[in-house]
């Protein structure tokens, strides 16, 4: 009996009216990204494991998909490596056996990128790029193995006028969605600032995964991590009214300016921050302000990818109970890694999935956006087939989505095609229709039949 078939955990099908609400998510994002001059490009699913290991810290490494060396991969290792294959050690295994991986984000990819096209990029180069990931996580709601991000990135600019439009892309995204969003912001300057300020400059890794989950484990599990990663009760106890700080983000600023007095890397983060938080919520914006969601400082907030150096972004969705649905930062030296100091750049990622997962749950879909085929035709047999492929044409030409139906079948089944497919309106042309050199038009919302011509049909399916 044949094995009933299956998808791999972690990854769904998208069907017709999927698809269609998806590509409404891609087309909403890429028209605002258009609108701020970024440009588009693509790279490989596959990315050498030299381009990506290292690149997402200890805990991204785990969860890369690493792909076999084509043919017969264990002919070319020794008994020696073989030894070390048995013994399990992972990243013996993954040398031997794996030259590739399967790309975790689009982020390293583009520094890949920017390095080896860097003579046919004009720098700044703003770029924006929507393409599937890979991760080998634990599968839970909201979280996917494999997924789609949809990222944009400017390089080659230290200007902090970048953050503030990406921010502006961010609002601009989810206000055309019609989702209340809380973006929140911070600087792993800052971050870096309390590490030192507690006296724990070289756990600042270790500090900043423990307290990026805060939201999810709850205090004193942040802080048993924290005891488990080296961290004294006395660096612990400085840091709790840091990540418990509340108010307004001038307070908080205040607050945190006054903490980190003595740290010159804090006191520029938090001078990055004031930047971007006086450029799109000025005091006294009254009703003119730049955002219509709210924009909150969040020292909690960290990012766990090591490659981050300035600010720092995530977007909650705020009627749907849904992990971070976009994430970004500053990277000061990512293209160090692959041969080329000294490029800025700063990016976003939106989640497609988990956004289509939050327009789903509210309904926020346009009709227009997700309705397929507005006008079929009815098909009577080959006559009247040849009298209607030309007015199908017309229709189509007007910008119609329009089907001819393939067989003369009965017009029960036709029409419940129509239904099936919420087609909102039907053409019929028998012989009379073909006399007059008309159609008869069929409102399938209303029921109501009018005899037309082609251009009257065409003026009422538009409307």
């Amino acid at each position: 009996m044949a094995q009933k078939p299956s998808i791999p955990k972690g990854t769904r099908d998208f069907g017709p009216s999927e698809m269609a609400k998806r590509n409404y998510i891609f087309d909403t994002i890429k028209q605002v990204y258009q609108l701020y001059g970024f440009q588009q490009i693509e790279t490989p699913a596959m990315e050498t494991l030299q381009t990506l290991m290292g690149k997402y810290g200890e805990e991204g490494d785990k969860l890369l998909f690493k792909v076999l060396n084509s043919g017969d991969f264990l002919s070319k290792v020794s008994d020696q490596e073989m030894s070390a294959l048995k013994s399990q050690n992972p990243n013996k295994v993954a040398a031997m056996l794996c030259e590739k991986g399967l790309r975790y984000d689009l982020t390293v990819p583009f520094a890949r990128y920017v390095v080896m096209h860097r003579e046919e990029l004009q720098l700044p180069f703003k770029r924006y790029q929507m393409q599937p990931v890979w991760r080998a996580d634990r599968p839970q709601k909201g979280r996917y193995r494999e997924f789609w991000q949809f990222d944009g990135d400017i390089v080659g600019s230290d200007s902090l006028l970048n953050e503030v439009e990406l921010m502006q892309i961010i609002d601009t995204v989810f206000t055309r969605f019609g989702v209340r969003v809380q973006i929140k912001i911070n600087n792993r300057k800052i971050l870096t600032g309390i590490a030192e300020v507690i006296g724990a400059a070289d756990k600042i890794v270790d500090i900043t995964v423990a307290i990026d989950k805060l939201d999810k484990i709850g205090l004193d599990n942040v802080n048993q991590e924290l005891r488990e990663d080296g961290l004294s009760e006395e660096q612990i106890a400085k840091l709790q009214p840091i990540i418990t700080l509340e108010g307004t983000n001038e307070q908080k600023l205040d607050t945190i300016a006054d903490v980190l007095k003595d740290s010159e890397i804090g006191l520029k983060g938090v001078d990055e921050i004031r930047y971007i938080l006086s450029a799109l919520c000025p005091v006294d914006c009254g009703t003119s302000a730049v955002l219509h969601n709210e924009l909150q400082l969040d020292l909690t907030l960290a990012r766990g990818l090591n490659y981050y150096t300035g600010a720092i972004f995530e977007v909650k969705a705020l009627d749907v109970q849904i992990g971070s649905i976009t994430g970004g930062g500053r990277y000061d030296n990512l293209t160090g890694i692959f041969g080329m100091p000294g490029i800025s750049g700063v990016g976003i990622s939106f989640g497609v999935d988990r956004i289509y997962d939050v327009l789903n749950a509210l309904d926020c879909y346009p009709k227009d956006a997700v309705n397929g085929t507005q006008l079929l035709f009815i098909n009577f047999g080959e006559k009247e087939t040849a009298y209607c492929l030309p007015l199908v044409a017309k229709a189509r030409e007007a910008g119609i989505r329009t089907e001819i139906f393939p067989d003369s079948a009965k017009m029960k089944k036709q029409m419940s095609y129509a239904n099936a497919k919420q087609i909102p309106f039907v053409a019929l042309a028998g012989e009379n229709e073909m006399a007059k050199g008309k159609l008869t038009l069929k409102n399938m919302v209303t029921g109501e039949q009018q005899l037309v011509t082609i251009e009257e049909l065409i003026e009422k399916v538009k409307c």
